[in-house]
């Protein structure tokens, strides 16, 4: 069994691995944590409707627990904005790593050497938590939870699965006290420690939810509790969240077999195989039910895959379960395939005889995830590639030729979603804008300027994505323009790369064209096969050319 030491050793070389090339997957991350947390550093961000006074179900608390470090950071070195970004994502991959470990010396006391070792074989390896890991999301956070809250369940430090679980349901996501329900349980009614569990519920109030109320109401300008805001909005208000996009019964299901391939399988089938194990076997439960281990995972599903309203994130604070009940499905089945198919003598360890069943199972899951790791980076890295040019361009002088104190406007039609963030532009005078394209929804807005900006209720803003014709810029006005070459173009969402009378295309990167790609080539890297059936498409930075256009004009009237 790996040490504590080693484990962490080979868990943070992958989680820095994933701070440098992991995507932004999602575009909430980048407009309701890193554009707030830009505010919060320099003054300048976009707000969305959630940060509205008005509705105010974002927790300013969350993001200041990730702002302190890179205050000092930032005073200390004087970075550019660009490495503040990738040192706030090394400090959550550090963090999730420490989390990783304490989670899987849990699992190895709790269920022995050979799940603990498969467990972290999963950690280390899944596509999921390569995408989850740096993540600057409360779903993040969430997952950090679950595994000190496993982790301290296992190891019976319950005082710190309690404190987990509030910090992860006050701080983080509300939603994620789910996972907190099997260990109330396990010890208001399996441990009979009822006084104990309001003692540390009562201690884990006055650690996280006085201090978040505090620091919301001083930032919002109002009595503020964001968990509750959140949860009423998304529980009882008329409409919930299923505005923001419905997905069909088979979405998790495809996306936990795209993250953790065999492994989420064995996940799904793992309370009836270890049952019908124990019960072929005759093996008696001791310690801790399995089934109470497990029973946060199948809870979770059993509430998030019946709601109308999914997203891949949704599912991060149980990706450590996953990879736990995956890793026990097949530890049982070594039990049962050695006690009922091998004889062997009583002083030998059914993992004697069945370790290549688990080097098997480790070895084929670490090669498709390997691949799908592989796809997501080459298919889709090109927005962060992009945006790293553009500051590479902004400081060279042969080619960004405006004054240094000037107004630069850079813009995006189509793909606002995939912008990363303001610590991509290169200073304060440099300025996201957005062009209308064919999306309908409710864009984000610019922070208004002073130190209370967070307490003035901003104009044009609802909660029911209605479109905002306020946010649309002049294209006119536009110095850069960061565009996808579609293959498909309306009036709205012309192919830009194509009138060249007004852009020149200053930088392209490789971008998959999943509409014309092999469904299977483009979700796993194959060598050789993946660039024969996929389809690729340039992802550009543009410089206008009207500024030359009219010198020229003017020179020759």
């Amino acid at each position: 069994m790996p040490s504590g030491y080693t484990a962490f050793k080979a868990l943070m070389s992958a989680r820095l691995c994933a701070a440098i090339w992991s995507n932004l997957s999602d575009c909430d991350e980048t407009y309701n944590y890193w554009e707030p947390a830009h505010y919060l550093l320099y003054g300048k961000g976009f707000q969305t409707w959630e940060y509205s006074p008005i509705y105010a179900i974002r927790s300013y608390a969350y993001l200041w627990l990730h702002v302190l470090p890179l205050k000092v950071y930032v005073g200390a070195f004087l970075p550019n904005k660009i490495l503040v970004f990738y040192f706030m994502r090394c400090i959550l991959g550090f963090s999730c790593a420490l989390c990783e470990v304490y989670f899987y010396k849990g699992v190895c006391r709790q269920f022995g050497a050979n799940t603990g070792r498969l467990a972290l074989c999963i950690l280390l390896l899944s596509t999921g938590m390569f995408i989850s890991c740096s993540a600057f999301l409360p779903s993040s956070f969430a997952m950090y939870m679950t595994m000190l809250a496993m982790g301290g369940w296992f190891l019976n430090h319950t005082w710190a699965a309690i404190l987990a679980v509030a910090a992860s349901t006050i701080i983080g996501w509300p939603f994620a006290g789910i996972i907190g329900v099997p260990i109330a349980i396990d010890i208001i009614w399996r441990q009979k420690n009822v006084f104990y569990f309001i003692q540390w519920c009562a201690i884990a109030i006055f650690l996280f939810l006085l201090p978040v109320t505090i620091i919301d109401s001083q930032l919002y300008g109002k009595i503020v509790i964001a968990p509750l805001n959140i949860v009423l909005y998304n529980i009882f208000s008329d409409h919930g969240p299923n505005i923001y996009g419905v997905e069909s019964w088979t979405f998790y299901f495809m996306n936990g077999f795209l993250n953790f391939n065999i492994i989420f399988i064995f996940a799904l089938i793992s309370l009836p195989v270890i049952y019908g194990a124990k019960y072929v076997l005759n093996l008696k439960e001791k310690g801790l039910p399995v089934y109470l281990a497990l029973s946060g995972m199948y809870l979770w599903m059993l509430i998030f895959f019946t709601r109308p309203h999914k997203e891949e994130r949704f599912l991060f604070p149980i990706y450590p379960l996953i990879g736990m009940a995956g890793a026990l499905t097949v530890d049982y089945i070594q039990k049962m395939y050695c006690y009922l198919l091998i004889r062997r003598p009583v002083f030998t360890h059914y993992t004697d005889y069945t370790s290549w069943m688990s080097v098997l199972v480790a070895g084929l899951f670490a090669i498709i995830s390997v691949s799908r790791t592989l796809a997501l980076y080459r298919g889709y890295h090109a927005p962060l590639d992009t945006y790293l040019e553009l500051h590479r361009i902004a400081n060279n002088d042969r080619i960004h030729t405006l004054p240094s104190d000037k107004t630069v406007n850079v813009c995006v039609g189509k793909e606002w979603y995939r912008f990363p963030s303001s610590f991509f532009l290169n200073n304060e005078n440099w300025n996201l804008q957005f062009l209308q394209s064919e999306f309908k929804g409710q864009l984000p807005k610019q922070y208004g300027k002073g130190p209370d900006a967070t307490k003035v209720i901003p104009s044009h803003m609802n909660d029911l994505n209605l479109e905002e014709p306020s946010r649309y810029f002049d294209v006119n006005k536009c110095h850069y323009l960061i565009d996808l070459d579609a293959s498909e173009e309306t009036a709205r969402e012309p192919r830009y790369v194509m009138n060249t009378t007004n852009w020149k295309v200053l930088a392209s990167s490789h971008f998959m064209d999943a509409s014309r790609s092999h469904q299977f080539f483009r979700a796993f890297y194959i060598p050789l096969l993946t660039d024969r059936y996929c389809t690729y498409t340039s992802y550009n930075i543009l410089k206008t050319t009207r500024t030359k256009s009219k010198k020229k004009a003017r020179s020759k009237s």
